[in-house]
């Protein structure tokens, strides 16, 4: 049972910090000041796609708990894997946006290494 409170509480966290990911985009992109176009564009997708990229981890894995049951081999593999993709990402915020002085990009390498312990924690139990 705890492994699924692990499990759904990661989700949760991890969704939410996606959701605060995409809200602000207009105001991020302003933020970079006077840009060319295609610059523009590209920023914006990036910063969409991630805040999508950390949606969709959580919601495989809430979803692949509540419908896989703990004990599939499959449910297992996908919460491990999304667990390490989080770390991958945690990895580059690391070397990336974290080096800024802007606060929620140092927080970022935190809560996706967080979420991805809770994730391994709760596939391991």
């Amino acid at each position: 049972m705890i492994n699924h409170v692990l499990l759904y509480v990661g989700s949760a966290i991890i969704i939410v910090w996606g959701i605060a990911h995409l809200a602000p985009t207009r105001s991020i992109v302003r933020g970079f000041g006077e840009l060319s176009r295609d610059n523009r564009l590209t920023i914006t997708m990036e910063w969409i796609a991630e805040g999508l990229t950390m949606c969709f981890i959580g919601c495989l894995v809430f979803f692949v708990t509540l419908f896989g049951g703990i004990g599939n081999y499959v449910t297992i593999l996908v919460i491990r894997l999304c667990a390490l993709m989080l770390i991958i990402m945690a990895i580059l915020s690391l070397l990336t946006g974290a080096r800024t002085s802007i606060v929620p990009m140092k927080i970022c390498p935190v809560v996706k290494t967080v979420t991805a312990v809770l994730f391994l924690l709760g596939s391991y139990l």
